[in-house]
């Protein structure tokens, strides 16, 4: 009769190789998928200017002035139909009847601010 071996499991150097060929992989990707986190917040306060730009202007057809927008804790803006994304800020803000400027950041993006002015012809 053939006896067969039931406890059969991996070695000690097969197991640390996998642990090894792990540890590589994150020394790679972590630094990677930091860089690409910081890179979404920047974009957010870019996104959210060009879509404050489409709402500056849809108030200005219908009141003939645009506004200083302002960004509240719960991310709502005083220019209708805007909503900040989370953690994006205004920093200054002017509005009138022939322009409007905004500076924004995210606390996130180390690219620092981002500024909006319609009279040099938008994202700065």
């Amino acid at each position: 009769m053939k006896k067969t071996n039931q406890n059969r499991g991996f070695t000690l150097v097969e197991i640390l190789v996998v642990v090894a060929l792990i540890g590589t992989l994150a020394a790679v990707a972590v630094p990677q998928f930091a860089a690409y986190r910081e890179k979404s917040y920047c974009n957010s306060v870019k996104n959210d200017l060009a879509n404050l730009a489409r709402h500056e202007e849809s108030y200005y057809y219908d009141h003939e002035t645009y506004l200083a927008a302002s960004s509240n804790p719960d991310n709502t803006s005083n220019v209708p139909n805007h909503r900040w994304s989370n953690g994006v800020t205004v920093i200054s803000s002017t509005g009138d009847v022939n322009s409007w400027k905004v500076v924004a950041v995210h606390p996130n993006c180390s690219q620092g601010s981002f500024t909006y002015d319609s009279n040099a012809g938008g994202l700065q």
